[in-house]
């Protein structure tokens, strides 16, 4: 690169960065760290104090707490919803889905990605007026997770999920075509 008569060496620089750098590699830096920790104040007995973490101040009774994890899986009791005609065996179907898909021992994401397609065919079931469009797809991305599980289980020790596994892809495809 040229201008007003100065030109840049790059290669000069590169072999400068080298040196340096070989310099740093036969004498590396130590620097000593020493931790001075804080005095803590004499509170008294029978009081705690929270430097990091949820503080709770009256009856937490029921309370679902989730803290410093990489994932929440939650649930609460909510009132039995009203399921849209016709969808009954799909609802009752996918639910008992639900309920048994942690026991499989399918891996986190594939999981959540059932979880989430289940549950969208169980919000759209309850709907007045269910999208089949939603539920089909839905049920596609289901059976797909289930479908992997039973191949995976089979390759494996995991007859019985593998014979799950396929009774809930039938089903799937059978309620929902």
């Amino acid at each position: 690169m040229t201008g007003r008569g100065f030109q840049v060496n790059r290669q000069g620089i590169e072999r400068m960065a080298r040196d340096i750098q070989r310099e740093f590699d036969r004498h590396p830096i130590r620097v000593s760290v020493q931790a001075e920790l804080p005095e803590l104040p004499d509170i008294g007995h029978g009081t705690t104090v929270i430097y990091n973490g949820p503080v709770i101040h009256g009856n937490a009774n029921g309370a679902q707490l989730a803290w410093n994890n990489g994932a929440v899986n939650q649930s609460q009791a909510a009132e039995p919803q009203q399921v849209a005609e016709g969808f009954e065996a799909l609802a009752a179907l996918v639910a008992q889905i639900l309920q048994q898909l942690p026991e499989t021992g399918l891996g986190g994401e594939d999981q959540g990605i059932a979880e989430e397609a289940g549950n969208e065919i169980l919000v759209q079931v309850t709907q007045p007026a269910p999208e089949v469009g939603r539920i089909k797809r839905a049920a596609a991305t289901l059976r797909g997770v289930l479908v992997q599980l039973a191949i995976a289980a089979e390759t494996r020790a995991g007859q019985a999920v593998t014979a799950w596994a396929k009774e809930a892809v039938k089903h799937l495809s059978t309620l929902v075509s």
